[in-house]
């Protein structure tokens, strides 16, 4: 099993980045996917989740997740970027029944 993110990076205040998730070894399309974020001193938090039915939770007003069955990809959209959404980003496969897959992160700063 393996996810793996990428599209980090460092971007100035009122950006936007797209970061992906490509998952393998696991029935992706059955999966739930989340994205979680962890800030240097904080605890990790949801800022989106997606459903494998497709349904969206958008926990972040500016970010959007969406997710691809053909590719065994799901995306985070981040808009309007500000130095608070600083924080290495997640991405978790959830079969809501106890087994969860993480990636292993990418870091995002936001910064002038």
């Amino acid at each position: 099993v393996q996810l793996v993110e990428s599209g980090g990076g460092l971007v100035q205040p009122g950006g936007s980045l797209r970061l992906s998730c490509a998952a393998s070894g696991f029935t992706f399309s059955s999966y739930d996917m989340r994205w979680y974020r962890q800030a240097s001193g904080k605890e990790r938090e949801l800022v989106a989740r997606i459903t494998n039915a497709g349904g969206i939770t958008n926990y972040v007003g500016r970010f959007t997740i969406s997710r691809d069955n053909a590719k065994n990809t799901v995306y985070l959209q981040m808009n309007c970027l500000k130095p608070e959404d600083t924080a290495v980003y997640y991405c978790q496969g959830n079969d809501g029944v106890g087994r969860e897959y993480w990636g292993q992160g990418t870091q995002v700063t936001v910064s002038s």
